[in-house]
């Protein structure tokens, strides 16, 4: 592999890294906005896997609902789907319908 093909591989996985920390930002932020913690539903989606270092790391982003501009639903559930993670879907989508049994 020549020097320039690994520099644009290196290129593309970053900036793969960056959307994901970007869908994890959105899922966080949602939590927030909806008084939930987002450590907890991971946890809920994923039991098997012990603390996300990369959520943990992106919940120092989030700012206070107040000052957080509304996240539909719809886009939390889409960026998770994105990005494969239909099990953190799942559970997101439970919340959201018990939340509207309230």
């Amino acid at each position: 592999m020549d020097e320039r093909q690994k520099s644009l591989e290196e290129g593309i996985v970053e900036s793969y890294r960056q959307d994901e920390d970007m869908m994890i930002l959105v899922f966080a932020q949602w939590c927030v906005n909806h008084g939930l913690d987002p450590l907890e539903l991971y946890r809920q989606a994923y039991p098997q896997q012990g603390d996300n270092e990369r959520l943990q790391r992106v919940l120092d982003l989030t700012v206070p609902k107040e000052e957080a501009g509304p996240i539909p639903d719809d886009t939390v559930l889409g960026v998770l789907s994105l990005f494969g993670n239909e099990d953190l879907a799942f559970v997101v989508s439970e919340t959201i319908a018990a939340r509207a049994k309230k």
